[in-house]
């Protein structure tokens, strides 16, 4: 039912998601800034954990990257910001006050306890497993974008782990004598390289942060999961709420990081979300990153948020 309500609202989405380009990026900035680890504790079902970028708090003069209101434009861009449009703030804050409950007393409690009765090896392997059955994912969206290295990149770290990585639990793919690079790649992001714009920002109940373009991302997403296809419904759905409580076991005290470093958790997510697909879509037109003001840094998954 998540998928059919996803697909009935896309095509609103993706009419006002043309006529809003991506914002404007400035220069880097050269001032160093103090960064606050966060995850994605539950984001994005196309994307490979387990390492999660940064969100800048406050800079080292102690100017507040949060100050005014996010909707003016100059400002952002005086900052260095990337900014998207936010018309359903009111409905987006109550969505994510539902995913921050969701995670604080449902998800956290049954991963910490998950936590201490599996190994830490045990864990990471479970995530290494479910990275590679997104092969799919990742593989056809290099092939739409035109980049053939991305796409032997890909298959190569699929054929590597799956056969000499015990069908993907470990990743020899990633070991200095092979060192393919792990990739991320999704529709959004290929989207975005063919000029769509993000169009507006919203936080869907369960699935968290996403924009107009973004949505495509999840309804794609889950037709080439292969995990999607397991029949009945209750067991593909119970697979699902494995590999989301065996990822956030692996991160458990990272969102919390983010809502006592940030003075509001909801801008700050919003903005890195928005940061976070810009610097996807500039690396795949080989375009420098943005900055990195408030969004996030170097890492494979998205930005941060209490659910995916």
């Amino acid at each position: 039912m998540r998928v059919l309500s996803l697909l009935a609202v896309l095509p609103a989405f993706l009419a006002v998601g043309c006529a809003h380009g991506p914002s404007p990026v400035s220069s880097p900035s050269p001032t160093p800034s103090f960064h606050a680890p966060v995850a994605l504790v539950a984001y994005d079902p196309g994307q490979t954990p387990p390492h999660f970028p940064e969100l800048v708090v406050k800079s080292e003069s102690g100017s507040d990257p949060q100050r005014g209101d996010p909707s003016d434009e100059a400002e952002a861009a005086e900052e260095g910001m990337v900014t998207i449009a936010d018309p359903l703030e009111p409905f987006n804050r109550a969505m994510f006050q539902f995913n921050d409950k969701m995670y604080f007393w449902v998800l956290k409690p049954v991963a910490r306890g998950y936590n201490k009765v599996v190994p830490e090896a045990a864990r990471v392997g479970v995530d290494n497993f479910f990275s590679n059955l997104r092969f799919p994912v990742r593989f056809v969206n290099c092939l739409l974008q035109v980049d053939i290295g991305c796409a032997g990149r890909e298959l190569g770290r699929f054929v590597v782990n799956t056969v000499w990585g015990v069908g993907g639990l470990l990743d020899p793919a990633s070991s200095k004598d092979l060192d393919i690079p792990k990739g991320n790649t999704d529709l959004d992001q290929t989207l975005g390289v063919y000029g769509l714009g993000p169009g507006f920002y919203i936080v869907w109940p369960v699935l968290g942060p996403s924009s107009a373009r973004d949505t495509t991302r999840i309804v794609g997403d889950f037709f080439l999961y292969p995990v999607s296809y397991i029949r009945p419904w209750y067991d593909w759905l119970a697979v699902r709420a494995y590999e989301e409580v065996n990822e956030t076991s692996l991160r458990i005290g990272e969102y919390e990081s983010l809502k006592e470093a940030a003075i509001d958790p909801y801008v700050a997510l919003r903005d890195a979300f928005a940061q976070y697909r810009q610097k996807k879509v500039e690396a795949a037109k080989g375009k420098p990153a943005p900055t990195q003001p408030q969004g996030v840094g170097p890492g494979e998954a998205g930005p941060p948020a209490p659910w995916r």
